[in-house]
């Protein structure tokens, strides 16, 4: 990785340093001294203080203050940068097109400024998703209760698409909605949705196959559960399985002749 650093450097050699990581769409991180105005769908100013600006070689470009994960200001990627001097100050500008907003950073003073050539072609990996729970309860069912036989995935319905269909030890039909954090009112509402898919002209959940009428169990799953939708599985005779989502991440170990 390709790097410059200054530290307590002036204006005009901060503005080379930044114009030459502009052209080298490489990742710049300045910590100054600075006052911050936006003009675009709203107008703002932030007054004199001590900043963090990131610019990134995708056209990102942020300000952060000493508290807050969020920056204070901020422009999306595909923004164009420019620098210049003016009144011995080094201005940053961010454009952005559509829509029109600016976003312009005055200078008075750099403590630290540094560019990075940064190579990084990884894609984030997330675990604890419904897709993972689905994962996990497909390879052991039995997490649902005993002789749960999961049988489709992804079941289309008009209501959209149920995580998980499958038969309990009794040959009932189980519609399984999976949630990977606290279910809500709205989950049990879903549910009950699809539970209506398989309603029959008398509008009692029934299933039937083989000339045999089965009911149907509508099952939420979840780490816990709110207590207004634990009032509402009550009332329409949902049950709820407390399930915590898995932590880990899927590591792939296959090694391929790809690189050589």
């Amino acid at each position: 990785m390709k790097y410059k650093v200054l530290e307590n450097p002036n204006n005009e050699d901060s503005y080379e340093l930044v114009d030459e990581a502009l052209r080298k769409k490489a990742t710049i991180i300045i910590f100054a001294h600075c006052k911050v105005i936006y003009e675009g769908r709203a107008l703002s100013q932030l007054n004199w203080g001590e900043r963090i600006i990131l610019i990134k070689p995708d056209g990102s470009f942020l300000i952060h203050q000493e508290k807050k994960i969020e920056p204070v200001n901020w422009q999306p990627p595909k923004s164009r940068t420019r620098a210049f001097l003016k009144d011995d100050h080094l201005f940053l500008e961010s454009h952005r097109r559509t829509p029109k907003e600016l976003l312009s950073v005055e200078i008075k003073k750099i403590h630290f400024i540094n560019y990075a050539l940064i190579e990084d072609f990884e894609e984030l990996e997330l675990a604890g998703y419904e897709k993972d729970m689905g994962d996990m309860i497909m390879e052991n069912p039995h997490m649902i209760e005993e002789g749960f036989k999961p049988t489709v995935r992804e079941y289309n319905t008009e209501h959209g698409f149920i995580d998980i269909l499958g038969k309990d030890k009794e040959n009932k039909l189980m519609v399984l909605e999976l949630k990977c954090r606290k279910a809500g009112i709205n989950a049990v509402k879903q549910l009950k949705r699809y539970l209506s898919d398989f309603e029959d002209e008398n509008n009692e959940l029934l299933y039937e196959t083989n000339s045999e009428t089965r009911e149907i169990r509508g099952l939420l799953v979840a780490p816990s559960i709110g207590e207004d939708a634990k009032e509402l599985i009550e009332e329409e005779g949902i049950e709820f399985v407390a399930i915590q989502p898995p932590n880990e991440l899927k590591i792939d170990k296959k090694v391929t002749l790809d690189f050589f």
